[in-house]
């Protein structure tokens, strides 16, 4: 099916935008991009405002959005968070996540996402026993996407430890009863899995990826079987790293090394990793990192709320890594607000602006996601590329004043996930209007999270 698209504004690269712009698609491909068109012609939609290729969300995990609101008041860490956060990972079923997942990924839409990485780990029954498909909790999530009309990549995860513990013999805890149906027992019994569910799920709006929970949950031996998983396919492979100082100090601990290192070591760092956080790379880490030609993914709104720190954007794309953006535990689901923070938290610390330039934290936000989830032909408004974009309106008073000089950098520092007027996905529209085409979202997400959190 082929459709047209006016642009009254566009960003097809650079620090501004282009006026009038005509885009082409033909089934889920752009098929042209024509500027310098000045007026809307005849049987074409009309998209007023700016638009950019769709936003990426590198970095989710979707049941996470029930605790928005629960764990925020009051003192605590990342620690006490997650005690939280596995009460509610107990309470989770697969028609449940269905319902939770569906709601929160047309949330995503609504804020103009039109990709996300889930970093799945919840596999199992509580307690750890199979479901009758062992698959099912996954399958549940890929029913999520495809009904809430974005992209995914299933980030499917081996979890097999509880911890770091210098004091046990062979450095690590056994699960604890909470964390006991992330694991498939071993990392070749979740290779196996794994390969199940890609064969069955993987089409043209789903990838099946691996990720390793952490040096935390998975040992040396075991991140090579992930990795070699995800390099034999040509997978994206996604890890948690130095995430909290803690985890570096246990780490060094029982390895000898940091995370990164433990990665690199496991041939787990090359150019289809991302490492989520990287916080507390070091240096050395970050050079490692840059060297592999491996993304970061950077997700501010977490790291703050968890009081986790501020990571070493800077040092990271100086090494040449790429840097991409995640909404991860959804204490808000705003990637353009994401990739300002990215920059004002460098302000902040340098005493200095415009470390980032806007077009570079607009590539976080869109192609450096794309990329990081396996998807290199998304994230950009070009002939050939996935027909994935999002129009943000220029209409309210956050936006107002904006012109074709302004209009992205006013975008990036201004706006938010209530400007999104429109949202395209693989050449269907799935945000019209600033309203999802299919789903009473609001309404959705307050079911499903009552369902997860009542007494």
């Amino acid at each position: 099916m082929t459709a047209q698209y006016w642009c009254e504004l566009a960003w097809l690269g650079g620090s501004g935008a282009a006026d009038g712009v005509v885009i082409t698609v033909d089934g889920d491909r752009i098929a042209e991009v024509r500027a310098g068109v000045p007026a809307c012609p005849p049987g074409t939609v009309p998209l007023a405002g700016l638009t950019l290729p769709a936003l990426a969300n590198a970095h989710s995990h979707a049941f996470h959005r029930a605790l928005r609101g629960r764990t925020h008041a009051g003192r605590g860490n990342f620690w006490t968070w997650r005690d939280l956060m596995y009460r509610v990972a107990a309470r989770l079923d697969p028609d449940c996540y269905y319902r939770l997942a569906r709601a929160v990924f047309a949330e995503m839409a609504l804020a103009g996402i039109g990709i996300v990485g889930e970093f799945h780990y919840v596999h199992h029954r509580p307690g750890g026993g199979n479901y009758d498909d062992p698959d099912a909790m996954g399958a549940a999530v890929v029913a999520a996407a495809r009904d809430a009309g974005i992209r995914l990549t299933l980030l499917d995860t081996l979890y097999l430890h509880g911890g770091l513990d210098p004091a046990r013999d062979g450095g690590y805890e056994p699960l604890r009863p909470s964390q006991a149906r992330f694991s498939d027992g071993s990392a070749d019994r979740w290779a196996d899995r794994v390969e199940g569910l890609a064969s069955t799920v993987t089409g043209p709006m789903v990838q099946v990826g691996a990720a390793v929970h952490s040096v935390r949950a998975v040992d040396p031996p075991s991140i090579k079987v992930a990795a070699d998983w995800a390099n034999e396919r040509g997978a994206p492979l996604h890890f948690h790293a130095s995430e909290q100082p803690a985890e570096n100090q246990q780490c060094l601990s029982v390895h000898g090394l940091t995370p990164v290192d433990v990665i690199a070591q496991a041939a787990g760092l090359g150019p289809g990793t991302t490492l989520v956080h990287a916080t507390h790379a070091d240096g050395r880490d970050q050079a490692m990192i840059g060297e592999a030609g491996a993304y970061c993914c950077l997700c501010p709104s977490t790291e703050r709320d968890l009081a986790d720190g501020t990571g070493p954007s800077v040092g990271l794309a100086r090494a040449g890594a790429g840097l991409c953006l995640g909404s991860d535990s959804h204490a808000t689901v705003d990637i353009l607000s994401e990739a300002r923070t990215v920059e004002l938290d460098q302000r902040a610390a340098t005493n200095d602006r415009g470390v980032f330039d806007v077009d570079a934290l607009a590539s976080m936000a869109t192609s450096g996601g794309y990329r990081s989830l396996g998807w290199p032909e998304g994230g950009t408004l070009e002939a050939g590329a996935l027909a994935d974009f999002v129009t943000v309106g220029l209409d309210s008073v956050r936006m107002a004043g904006a012109d074709a000089d302004t209009a992205l950098a006013a975008t990036i520092f201004a706006a938010t996930s209530a400007d999104v007027h429109h949202l395209v996905v693989g050449g269907r529209t799935v945000v019209r209007d600033g309203r999802h085409t299919t789903i009473d979202v609001a309404v959705d997400l307050a079911s499903a999270i009552t369902e997860v959190t009542a007494p």
